[in-house]
Formats: C-alpha cells, sequence, structure tokens
C-alpha cells in the first residue's frame, strides 16, 4: 500500500497517535497539561468518531455536521457503557483499566476505520475547510440556522465539562468506621467467649469530611429485645470511650485503599448472658450521660438508653458485635 495513501486517514491515524501519547502524558507526566488538554477529546469524541468512521465510510452516508454530532453523542454513550462493563470485572473501575480499556477501543476501530476507508468507493476524508466541508453554501437558512444552534451547544458543553474539571466540586463529607477480626479482616469476630476471657478486635476510622474532626468513640455492652415493633433495652452497661482528633485524608479512588487510623482493642466479659457490644462513633460533640461513666454501670432505664435506640435507628454512625458469654 502506497505511503502517501495513509494521508487519507489522517484523522483516524491521528487518534491512534493521540491515545499512545495520552497513555505516556499519563504514567510518565502525570501532572502535565497535555493529559487534560487530550483527555477531553479522548472520551468526549474519538470514541464515537472511531465507530461512525468505521460504520459509514462513504461519504455519502453521512454530512459532515451529522458526523461531528454522532461522535459526540456517542462517545457519551460508549464511555459510560465500557465503565459499566470493567465493574463487573476483577479489575474495576480504575484509571489503568478505563485508561486501556478506551485507548484499546478507538485503535481497534479507528484501524478498523482506516481499512474500511481504503476499501470505500468515495470515502469521506475531513477537510480543514469548515465552511466548504459542511456545505456551508448549499444550506437552506433553516440549515444554517440548525448548524450554528448544534455548534454553540457543541462548544458550550465543552467549556462546561473544562469549567467542572478545573474546578472540581468538594466531594462528600463522611466518615468511614468499621471493626475487623483480630487477623486484620472482616471475619473471624470473637462472638463465643467464656467469662472473663479476653478478645481483640481492631476498629477503624477515616476521615473524609474535609476538616479536623474530633472523634469520640463510645462502647456499650447492651441487652435487649425487640417486642411490639420496638427495641426494649433490658440492661445497657457502659463498657469503654475514648478520643481521637484526625485530619482530613482524600479518597484514594485510583490506587489500593489504606487506613487512616486503626486501633487494636482487646476486652473481657465478666457477666454470662446474649449482648449486644455497640460501638458508637460522634463528631466533636457528645450528648451528656446522667451521671459520671464508671465501667459496667447500667443506664437502662435512663436518657442514655436514646443513644442505643438512634443506633438501631440508623441516627447515629455505629456498629455491633453479638457476643455470647457463658460461664468457664
Amino acid at each position: 500500500m502506497k505511503v502517501k495513501k495513509w494521508t487519507l486517514a489522517w484523522d483516524l491515524l491521528a487518534i491512534v497517535s493521540l491515545s499512545i501519547l495520552l497513555i505516556l502524558a499519563i504514567y510518565f507526566f502525570p501532572e502535565s497539561i497535555f493529559r487534560k488538554v487530550i483527555g477531553l477529546p479522548f472520551i468526549l469524541f474519538f470514541p464515537g468518531y472511531s465507530l461512525i468512521s468505521f460504520l459509514f465510510p462513504e461519504k455519502r452516508d453521512l454530512d459532515v455536521i451529522e458526523r461531528i454530532a454522532l461522535s459526540f453523542g456517542l462517545s457519551i454513550a460508549i464511555t459510560p457503557l465500557i465503565g459499566l462493563a470493567l465493574n463487573y470485572t476483577p479489575f474495576g473501575i480504575r484509571l489503568t483499566p478505563i485508561l486501556f480499556s478506551l485507548s484499546s477501543f478507538n485503535i481497534v476501530f479507528s484501524l478498523l476505520a482506516v481499512y474500511r476507508r481504503f476499501k470505500a468507493r468515495d470515502p469521506f476524508i475531513p477537510k480543514i475547510e469548515v465552511k466548504k466541508a459542511i456545505g456551508w453554501e448549499e444550506m437552506s437558512k433553516l440549515d444554517k440556522i440548525l448548524t450554528v444552534i448544534l455548534v454553540i451547544s457543541i462548544i458550550a458543553s465543552i467549556v462546561a465539562l473544562i469549567y467542572i474539571i478545573v474546578t472540581p466540586k468538594q466531594g462528600e463529607e463522611f466518615t468511614e468506621f468499621y471493626i475487623l477480626g483480630p487477623k486484620g479482616k472482616a471475619a473471624d469476630y470473637p462472638t463465643k467467649l467464656r467469662v472473663g476471657q479476653n478478645a481483640t478486635i481492631i476498629i477503624g476510622i477515616a476521615n473524609h469530611e474535609y476538616r479536623t474532626v474530633n472523634y469520640t468513640v463510645e462502647i456499650w455492652l447492651v441487652n435487649a429485645s425487640y417486642e411490639n415493633n420496638r427495641t426494649v433495652i433490658h440492661h445497657m452497661y457502659f463498657f469503654d470511650r475514648f478520643n481521637v482528633t484526625l485530619n482530613h485524608t482524600p479518597v484514594n479512588i485510583e490506587g489500593n485503599w489504606t487506613p487512616q487510623w486503626e486501633m487494636p482493642y482487646t476486652f473481657s466479659i465478666d457477666k454470662p448472658g446474649r449482648y449486644k457490644l455497640w460501638f458508637l462513633l460522634f463528631k466533636d460533640h457528645v450528648p451528656p450521660l446522667p451521671s459520671k461513666p464508671e465501667k459496667m454501670k447500667d443506664y437502662a432505664e435512663t436518657e442514655a438508653e436514646k443513644r442505643i435506640l438512634d443506633a438501631v435507628e440508623g441516627k447515629i454512625q455505629s456498629f455491633n458485635l453479638n457476643i455470647v458469654v457463658r460461664e468457664i
């Protein structure tokens, strides 16, 4: 195939080249402006354009303005579909799988479109002369108005997207609060103990509140039942309380999850029975107790019950551990 014939597919070869350059820029120059400049058309234009060029290689199939509009529209549909497919794979929705999936789509369909363009009788070859390429002179007045409106809409969408990227919206404010088993996994929790037997769990907190937060963790040993569609607390023993102050840490969606703060917590229970060990998390302010907190002091039938009832209803960030304690 003659070398100069490849100039007929300059647009598709540019997509292939820019997709490869974007991969190199992201991994070798992650803060480069090139990443953002090429990243926009890489997501919003290249997928649709390569697919449209593959499906409609002939000039008569679509005019220029239709190709441009469909390229944007299909790209907006293709990119989320690829993300949805990745969500059901072991790779997940992360930077690397998304980047390589979209790059593969752009490159494969661009090369297929090049092949079909070479085989076409009257192939569509984009030209730089905008007015001539879109047949401006031959358009009716109504077509010209619709074309201008479409171009303005596309430009407005691109400007809006650039603004969103340049001035990103603050993410959701939340706190991670969790417990793990003694081996650092969400398994092997101590649920069956003997009186006085030591058990260990790991308590973890991560601050994503966009501010420094003073956390208070309260631990309660509760014996309760569910009667007549309501929770009835029979015993509510104060178990422990501690504080920790954490600065904001950003959510890392591209790398592996790492804990911000974790603490091994060892405990034992001296009363036999069936309990829920409640872990309550308070931010900055802790509701007062009716009296000075003392370990294993029973706060049933006091205002302190509201803590557990609110936790049951999800009004307080909390979790609980079902524990059976037997006599030795």
